[in-house]
């Protein structure tokens, strides 16, 4: 018999994220909202804290990165173990739909409504940022430099880095299911997030907070540019997190169980 010292097992942990994906999607509206604004504000955090523990260093020095990984991932941290919508976590809720446990609507619903939360969230702490100040300074040059490099790349490079970034997300939040106490949780996201960021892979609700806060830093990226990657890189986090993640255990621990 398990112990509530014992982590979950990876079949439980599969049972756990489809029952989750079920109270996702059928969530009341406003509480969805709520917490999709929250995310984007939590992993915004996370973000800036990225760019000021790299400010004034060599940014691809591999320590450098490394550091920068372990401080992002504060965002996730506040997300799984505070409690928020984040658009890249629910590509796991694919589990439920593919078992008829949520319609297709009902994902989609929560997709919609949870990415268009964290922009705003995320996008309103770019704008507190710029208010406060903080930008008139190295950290304000760091998010600059740092903007104009998420935009280089064309759609094929973001589509590919978003699919690999959220399967370590995914990953994250999975490996997160199989703790049951905070320290468990945090120790879990830590690893996969740090190798996502010090590899340099792009996540959507992240570049709703660095794209605008380089913008209004006064970096040139066209909107036209900074829409292009939020929608590549955000069609990438649903192929790595849904077809990557979810659908590889859900084959490997649910199927035949619906």
């Amino acid at each position: 018999m398990d112990s509530y010292y014992d982590s979950y097992k990876p079949a439980q942990m599969a049972a756990l994220v489809e029952t989750a994906g079920v109270a996702k999607a059928r969530m009341p509206l406003g509480r969805m909202v709520t917490l999709a604004v929250l995310a984007g504000v939590f992993i915004g955090l996370g973000s800036a804290f990225y760019l000021m523990a790299i400010t004034g260093a060599d940014p691809n020095y591999g320590p450098t990165r490394v550091l920068g990984g372990v401080v992002f991932a504060l965002g996730l941290i506040l997300v799984v173990v505070g409690g928020a919508e984040l658009f890249t976590g629910n590509a796991l809720m694919t589990i439920a739909a593919v078992d008829g446990k949520i319609t297709l609507a009902e994902l989609l619903r929560n997709w919609g409504v949870v990415w268009v939360g964290n922009l705003a969230g995320a996008v309103a702490l770019a704008v507190a940022f710029w208010a406060s100040g903080l930008l008139n300074s190295a950290f304000g040059e760091m998010a600059a430099a740092v903007a104009l490099a998420k935009v280089s790349g064309g759609p094929l490079v973001w589509l590919v880095k978003g699919a690999l970034c959220n399967a370590l997300v995914c990953l994250a939040v999975w490996l997160s299911v199989s703790a049951r106490d905070t320290t468990g949780k945090i120790f879990a996201i830590l690893w996969p997030v740090t190798a996502f960021v010090t590899l340099r892979l792009e996540h959507s609700v992240a570049n709703m907070f660095l794209l605008p806060l380089g913008m209004l830093q006064g970096a040139d990226i066209p909107m036209a540019g900074m829409v292009g990657n939020l929608i590549w890189v955000s069609l990438g986090n649903i192929i790595g997190g849904a077809g990557g993640v979810a659908l590889a255990y859900r084959f490997a621990f649910l199927r035949g169980q619906a």
